[in-house]
C-alpha cells in the first residue's frame, strides 16, 4: 500500500518537476548556503541531477531507498556528501541539501490534493519518510568520509613524526617525539627497517629525547624495534636517556643491558662513528 501511494506521489511530483526545482534552488539559496564554497550554477546542476534520479527511483523503487532502483540517487548523494565534506561544509549544511527539498514537494502535493485531505496526509507522510531516510544516508556518508580523511591525516602525521635520517654513511638516526604506542612503534619499525635495507646501514640511533615518559610498554616497544633491526644486521643505540627516565627504567626493572644507551644524540653519534672506524677532529689552522 505504501509503495502504491509513493508511486502516485511520483506521478504528481513529476508533472511539476520544473516548478519544484526552481523552488528548491531558491529555498537553498535563501537558507544558510555557503556561497564562498559553491556557486549558483553548480548548486542548480546538483539539484537538477538529483531531483531527476529521485523522481525516477521514487516511481520505480517505492520508499525503500536500499532497493536497486535507488542506487543512482544514492551514488549522487554519496558523491555530493564527500565533495562538500572536502570543501569544508558542515554535516548539517550538507544534509540540508536533501531536507530542503521537503517544502517544495509538500507545496506541490498540497496544490494537487487540496480537495482530498486524507490522501494528502498519506502521501505527505510517506514522502517525508523517504526524504528523512535520504537525509540520514547523506549524514552517514559525510561522517564516513570525514573519518577516512581524519584517519589518513593521522597516518600522514604519524609518518612525518618518525623521520629516519642518514647522519653519516652507514649511520641512521630516528628522533622520536611524543608518546610511543603500539601503532607508532609499528611505523617506526617499518620505516627504520626499510632505510636499513635501502642504505645498507649497520648502525641506527633511536633518540628518545622528545619522549615525555618511558613506562614498561614503551620500553618493550623500544626493545622490539632494536630486536627487529638486529635481525636485519644493524645494531641500535638508544640516546636521550635523561636522569628521570633512567630512574624510571631501573624502578620498572626493564633490562636494557644488551643495548648501548647514551644521554644525548651527540654522544650516541660519537659512539657510532667510533664503531665504524671514523673520528671527527677539529680542522687544523693554516700557518
Amino acid at each position: 500500500m505504501a509503495n502504491t501511494v509513493v508511486s502516485k506521489t511520483a506521478e504528481i511530483v513529476s508533472r511539476n518537476e520544473r516548478q519544484i526545482l526552481d523552488a528548491w534552488v531558491q529555498q537553498q539559496m535563501s537558507g544558510t548556503l555557503r556561497f564562498d564554497l559553491i556557486d549558483k550554477d553548480e548548486l542548480r546542476e546538483d539539484s537538477r541531477r538529483f531531483l531527476s534520479l529521485f523522481l525516477r527511483a521514487l516511481g520505480n523503487g517505492g520508499s525503500d531507498i536500499e532497493a536497486p532502483e535507488w542506487r543512482d540517487a544514492r551514488d549522487v548523494l554519496a558523491s555530493l556528501s564527500n565533495s562538500r565534506g572536502r570543501r569544508g561544509f558542515s554535516p548539517s549544511e550538507t544534509a540540508s541539501f536533501v531536507f530542503s527539498l521537503k517544502q517544495p514537494l509538500f507545496r506541490v502535493l498540497q496544490q494537487e490534493l487540496e480537495s482530498d485531505p486524507q490522501r494528502l496526509a498519506e502521501e505527505t507522510w510517506n514522502l517525508s519518510t523517504v526524504i528523512d531516510k535520504l537525509g540520514l544516508y547523506t549524514t552517514e556518508v559525510f561522517q564516513t568520509g570525514r573519518e577516512e580523511v581524519i584517519s589518513r591525516q593521522q597516518q600522514e602525521m604519524l609518518d612525518l613524526s618518525t623521520p629516519v635520517v642518514e647522519l653519516w654513511q652507514g649511520i641512521l638516526a630516528i628522533p622520536l617525539i611524543g608518546t610511543l604506542d603500539s601503532a607508532r612503534t609499528q611505523v617506526v619499525m617499518e620505516s627504520l627497517l626499510e632505510r636499513i635495507v635501502s642504505t645498507g646501514s649497520r648502525l641506527a640511533i633511536i633518540d628518545i629525547t622528545g619522549v615525555p615518559t618511558v613506562d614498561t610498554l614503551v620500553a618493550q616497544h623500544l626493545l622490539k624495534t632494536v630486536a627487529a633491526a638486529r635481525l636485519m644486521g644493524a645494531e641500535c643505540i638508544i640516546s636521550g636517556i635523561r636522569p628521570q627516565i633512567a630512574q624510571t627504567i631501573v624502578h620498572l626493572g626493564v633490562d636494557l643491558s644488551a643495548v648501548t644507551t647514551k644521554s644525548s644524540l651527540a654522544d650516541a653519534f660519537a659512539v657510532a662513528l667510533d664503531r665504524t672506524g671514523r673520528t671527527v677532529a677539529p680542522k687544523s689552522k693554516a700557518n
